[in-house]
């Protein structure tokens, strides 16, 4: 990645950093260039709210470990508050990620999920899985 020119700006869903937090892959290659600031990734409240709930939920031992994990994305997070409520896509919760994105003036979202992956582009945003995203960076 070209660390010369201006960071790219992304949204990381939070099924990407679930499974980057927990599984690894290619989603922790990607937050780890979040944390060694090669990228720019905005949140909002709500999102980083979702993730705790999914945590809490769905990964009771990784539980114990929320507000550190919070604290990290504190600091290499920039957190925005979305002033346009979008309606875009059917599962509601999915177009808090395009709120973020378009307040944060994001180029991308990454994201395993399918509804937000079909729309492809929104507002000159570009939705892709984080194989697509590494591909892009790698290439730039």
């Amino acid at each position: 990645m070209n660390t010369d020119t201006k960071k790219v700006s992304v949204v990381l869903d939070t099924n990407i950093l679930i499974s980057s937090i927990g599984f690894g892959g290619k989603p922790r290659k990607i937050l780890n260039l979040a944390l060694e600031h090669r990228l720019q990734v905005i949140s909002s409240p709500l999102l980083l709210a979702e993730l705790d709930d999914v945590i809490s939920k769905k990964f009771p031992l990784l539980a114990e470990n929320v507000k550190k994990i919070h604290k990290h994305l504190n600091k290499r997070f920039k957190i925005v508050n979305p002033k346009k409520s979008l309606h875009i896509v059917r599962d509601e919760p999915d177009n808090r990620v395009l709120e973020a994105a378009l307040q944060g003036k994001c180029q991308y979202i990454v994201t395993g999920d399918r509804d937000l992956l079909d729309i492809g582009t929104y507002e000159k945003i570009k939705i892709v899985t984080p194989n697509d995203f590494l591909t892009l960076l790698e290439n730039n």
